[in-house]
């Protein structure tokens, strides 16, 4: 179901400025702040207000529409139909790797067997040392 759909059936007001936010989330591959989000936004909406954009995005992500989470140094937000994945982020080189959702299914079956608790993995970020950077420290 898509992101204007739930806002809709929510009983939300489909602004201009929120379709054109959920327009540009869905519409990038790449993980957007809500500062690239903003720059976006304006280049389309000039004059239109940050704490519009900033109150859409918590809007978007208590509706289930968009991921936020926290990459390095950045919050990022992505739309809930790119599926879950995760990241891997090197804490020397700063490189980021992709993993598909599959990789965490051990760890919550694990969760789930051991603690009767069922985690919700959908956009998880880990920081460590990647393969590179580990062979250059020997």
């Amino acid at each position: 179901m898509s992101c204007l759909t739930v806002l809709k059936q929510k009983g939300m007001r489909l602004t201009p400025q929120r379709r054109l936010i959920v327009e540009l989330i869905h519409d990038n591959v790449e993980h957007l702040t809500a500062e690239d989000i903003i720059q976006r936004v304006r280049s389309r909406m000039p004059g239109l207000n940050k704490s519009t954009v900033y109150r859409t995005l918590e809007l978007l992500e208590k509706s289930g529409c968009v991921y936020k989470s926290e990459l390095g140094d950045r919050v990022i937000y992505h739309h809930t139909e790119e599926g879950h994945h995760h990241h891997l982020v090197c804490e020397e080189c700063g490189r980021t790797i992709e993993c598909d959702e599959d990789t965490t299914d051990l760890f919550e079956k694990s969760l789930e067997k051991r603690y009767g608790f069922h985690v919700h993995l959908q956009h998880l970020v880990l920081t460590g040392l990647c393969r590179a950077c580990r062979e250059k420290r020997g």
